[in-house]
């Protein structure tokens, strides 16, 4: 497993975006914008299970993830990886604690049943 650098985990604590790509059954990219999160080396997500990404990392564990930095778009990081594990155990507090970080409010106001904190290992890493 790659290790998060410093300014690696700089933008993943940070309050920005991330884009994560997955691959559709055709072979060809499919990219949404996520709020991400750490843990340890792990980077994670919470989505809601069945979405096109869910589905897409059921049949291929690859993803890739960018995160451009909110106050300077030209520092971003690419984190290739797999979903390692997938789980519902905690993800409304998650979703939560995100919702916390990203918007300021003291609950996630959208979709609260079947979600899923995806738990990423990073492979490759490359800052710009």
């Amino acid at each position: 497993m790659v290790k998060l650098l410093p300014e690696v985990r700089s933008l993943v604590e940070g309050k920005n975006i991330g884009f994560v790509a997955t691959v559709m059954p055709n072979g060809s990219p499919q990219v949404t914008p996520v709020w991400v999160d750490i843990e340890g080396d792990y980077v994670l997500i919470n989505t809601v299970k069945g979405r096109r990404k869910d589905k897409n990392t059921d049949r291929d564990p690859r993803v890739s993830i960018a995160i451009a930095d909110a106050a300077n778009p030209y520092r971003y990081v690419e984190i290739r990886g797999r979903v390692v594990e997938k789980t519902a155990q905690g993800a409304v507090e998650h979703i939560d604690r995100l919702a916390r970080k990203y918007l300021g409010a003291a609950r996630f106001e959208g979709p609260r049943s079947n979600r899923l904190i995806w738990k990423i290992k990073p492979e490759k890493i490359v800052t710009f």
